[in-house]
Parts: C-alpha cells; structure tokens; sequence
C-alpha cells in the first residue's frame, strides 16, 4: 500500500496532544483553518461512539498559494489534514503527505512547495515525537 501520511503515536493523553499538535504547526508555520470533531459527528448524524478523534485542517498560506499557482486543481487537497486520535496506547497523529500532492499534477513548481510543506510538516511530528514533556503529567 502507498504511503500517504507521516504518523506517530505518542505516550500522552489525547487532550494534551491536540493542545501540542496545535502549539508545533504554529511553530512550523501552520494555522489551523478548520477542526471537525469526528467523534461528536459520528454520534450526532450515526448514533455511533467512537474514541475521540480530531481533524485539524492546517494551512500555510504562502504555501498553498504557490500550491495553486503551480496548479488550481490542488486546491481540493487543502488545507492539509493533520488527525488526532485516541488510543489504547497513546494518542495516535497521522499528517496527509504534501508529497503526494506531485502524483496528482505535471508541474515542476509544485515539488519545492511539496517538499517544504514536507520538510516543515516533518519536523513538526519530529518535535512532537521527541518531546521531552513528562507523559504522566500530560495525561492530567
């Protein structure tokens, strides 16, 4: 199967987490356009429960604009999803490849922003996964 995001699962609480994914993208460049709660979704339009999980629509906008420069149908690629969600075993983060985005499209222009977004979106999960803050603590 085709890899199409970069994904960590780290030993803290979800709560915890989500503040942390949003404090990094910040820190890489990112603001956060849009949050869809899939756990209230699921049980609002299904009556179905499911852990608690995020979609946090992450957006540089310099990027996206020499994104849609290269290509205007790119623009259904963005923003770039970033999801977290509970676990057993931690708080799972998976963050949509901008890489792939050059399967999509013919334009040259488009690898350097793919791979700046990638490089910042990269780092940002880096930081998370090596974050020196005490689990425990977190969890409260």
């Amino acid at each position: 199967m085709t890899e199409f995001t970069l994904s960590t699962t780290v030993p803290r609480g979800y709560d915890r987490t989500v503040a942390r994914v949003r404090e990094l993208l910040a820190d890489a460049g990112f603001g956060v356009l849009t949050e869809i709660d899939l756990r209230a979704t699921m049980k609002a339009k299904l009556d179905v429960e499911i852990p608690p999980q995020v979609i946090l629509g992450a957006c540089r906008p310099e990027l996206a604009h020499r994104a849609i420069t290269a290509d205007p149908r790119l623009a259904v690629m963005l923003p770039c999803n970033v999801v977290v969600a509970a676990q057993e075993t931690g708080t799972r983060v998976d963050v949509f490849d901008p890489l792939v985005m050059t399967g999509f499209s013919d334009s040259p222009a488009l690898v350097g922003v793919a791979t700046e977004a990638r490089e910042r979106l990269a780092a940002m999960m880096e930081a998370l996964t090596h974050d020196t803050e005490d689990p425990d603590e977190a969890r409260a």
